[in-house]
């Protein structure tokens, strides 16, 4: 029986898409060229026997669909087995003076969970009384001592981590064109993928100094998509004429999404508006633009509040978190000039660029230098 395992636990969205979370953790380790033997579900949860379950853990989650991740030794379902194996690994884990939490969920055959928290926390406080370690409560420790039973097998938490949540990758077997071109639109690409689309992007920017920012912040989500070779469209936008207006843009951006998306067949477009943050009669606007073209729109930040800024944090943007809370203060007057996104639009729809890279440490650098080799 394996002693070290990665224990997978799909989100509440995920239980019935367990067969596609399992194959996106067998591509983000063949992906990252991660070693293991088996992937296997035991239950509701997923079980891998990786090579080294550290390294394994930490790509699996990043995966959207998963609630938590952890690393387990994995025990047969005997009463005794379990409460021996978390008083072990309690004992190795716990620090002098140190509150301890024992939580078992699952199921167990001829006892029930609490019974082994009961006798597992008597036990640890006895194999610790050296350390002078105190049992604490559900809401107050330092730290938990996890374990959750299956019919067959226990698994006791040697280390464990909180998931990305959402559902996996490609599940909803529809393909959705994103577009990247600020702080926000990297979010609902973020937030889009998280909803199990399989995502298509296109890059839109004004100038060279825009390309490399929006470049840096596309990486962030590039090895979220699961593909070894990512394909990429890049348009350049012509917005002197357009001032600073952020209404003016993202219409022009719509425009552009909408006719792309028709060329490559593709029926969804994933738009970057909040209603949070625009107002209502702009969101109106852009979504019966899409609506009259024949595409659906899909806006992935309603109902983000406050999270889109830890969302942010989480996919390395801390710096730019300050640009969102500028678009907040904004008071946007009703004025949108559809001569100007018309034109702008159409312009800008002649010179898209496609590029392949294949994903490594110089994804930026390839993408750059794709793009002047392409021009």
């Amino acid at each position: 029986m394996n002693e070290n395992v990665v224990v997978v636990f799909p989100s509440l969205y995920s239980l019935n898409k367990i067969d596609y979370l399992v194959s996106s953790i067998s591509m983000i380790l063949k992906t990252m060229k991660l070693g293991f033997s088996k992937i296997r579900k035991n239950g509701s949860v997923i079980i891998v026997e990786a090579d080294d379950p550290v390294f394994a853990s930490s790509a699996i989650a990043s995966l959207f669909g998963i609630e938590k991740i952890a690393i387990a030794k994995e025990v047969e379902n005997s009463f005794n087995s379990i409460v021996t194996t978390i008083v072990t690994v309690g004992a190795n884990l716990l620090l002098r003076g140190e509150r301890f939490f024992v939580k078992v969920d699952g199921t167990g055959t001829e006892y029930v969970p609490k019974d082994v928290e009961l006798a597992a926390t008597s036990a640890l406080i006895e194999k610790t009384v050296n350390f002078q370690t105190k049992p604490g409560t559900e809401s107050s420790y330092d730290k938990i001592i996890y374990t959750y039973i299956t019919k067959s097998q226990a698994y006791v938490c040697v280390f464990i981590d909180k998931g990305a949540g959402g559902i996996p990758n490609k599940s909803q077997n529809q393909k959705v064109l994103c577009c990247i071109y600020d702080e926000l639109s990297v979010i609902a690409c973020l937030q889009t993928l998280k909803m199990g689309f399989d995502v298509k992007i296109l890059v839109c920017y004004s100038n060279e100094s825009e390309l490399l920012n929006t470049v840096k912040m596309l990486n962030q989500i590039l090895p979220k998509l699961l593909q070894t070779n990512v394909e990429l469209h890049f348009c350049k936008l012509d917005m002197k004429s357009t001032g600073r207006s952020i209404l003016l843009k993202t219409a022009i951006i719509t425009a552009i999404l909408v006719s792309f998306a028709k060329r490559i067949r593709i029926d969804r477009i994933s738009l970057a508006i909040s209603p949070l943050i625009f107002p209502a009669w702009f969101i109106e606007y852009n979504a019966m633009r899409v609506f009259q073209k024949g595409i659906i729109p899909w806006f992935p930040l309603s109902g983000i509040d406050n999270s889109i800024f830890d969302t942010a944090n989480e996919i390395g943007l801390e710096k730019h978190v300050s640009k969102i809370v500028n678009l907040c203060k904004i008071k946007f007057k009703k004025d949108l000039p559809k001569d100007k996104i018309n034109k702008i639009s159409l312009i800008s729809l002649r010179d898209i660029k496609t590029i392949t890279i294949t994903l490594g440490p110089k994804n930026i650098h390839d993408i750059i230098d794709s793009l002047k080799s392409n021009h």
